[in-house]
């Protein structure tokens, strides 16, 4: 998986968890660019009664001043979502890291065989051997397809590994 923007170098991790609350908000339609996620800063400067600035750094305003610098950089058309990086959870990495470690592909699995591994028996058997509870192969399965919706189906299920 490559990401057009690397974003951990780009985006403070504060810019990142904001980004990803408005890309996540059902109630926007289309995607989410750099200037609807500048929108969505300056109205909740006003409502705290602050006057959204640019050259502020290290106060309340750094949000609106990073994205705002981001703007000059990329655009207002860019996608916030290419400015943040999402990775599995640590249970969801622990699942994957045991398939990666039970495959004897010589090629690495995509997020798509991670989850056919995971509906072919494989939660079950980690179910069985205590390794993860019953009542978290729902939710599992629901991050994982979150993650094929975002990165696909070819993406290297190694690449959202979630710690190391």
């Amino acid at each position: 998986m490559t990401f057009p923007i690397e974003p951990e170098s780009r985006v403070s991790e504060a810019l990142a968890e904001a980004m990803e609350e408005i890309i996540n908000d059902p109630d926007l339609e289309g995607p989410v660019t750099l200037a609807l996620v500048r929108d969505k800063l300056q109205e909740q400067l006003t409502m705290e009664g602050i006057e959204a600035e640019r050259h502020e750094f290290g106060n309340e305003e750094s949000l609106y001043a990073e994205i705002e610098a981001l703007i000059d950089e990329f655009g207002e058309d860019a996608f916030a979502m290419d400015f943040t990086t999402v990775k599995a959870s640590q249970e969801l990495s622990s699942v994957i890291e045991s398939i990666l470690d039970d495959s004897e592909a010589d090629i690495a699995p995509t997020l798509e065989a991670i989850r056919e591994a995971m509906t072919n028996g494989y939660l079950a058997q980690l179910v069985g051997s205590g390794v993860i509870e019953t009542e978290d192969e729902e939710s599992l399965m629901g991050e994982l397809d979150s993650l094929i919706e975002r990165y696909g189906p070819e993406t290297l299920a190694e690449d959202v590994l979630g710690y190391e």
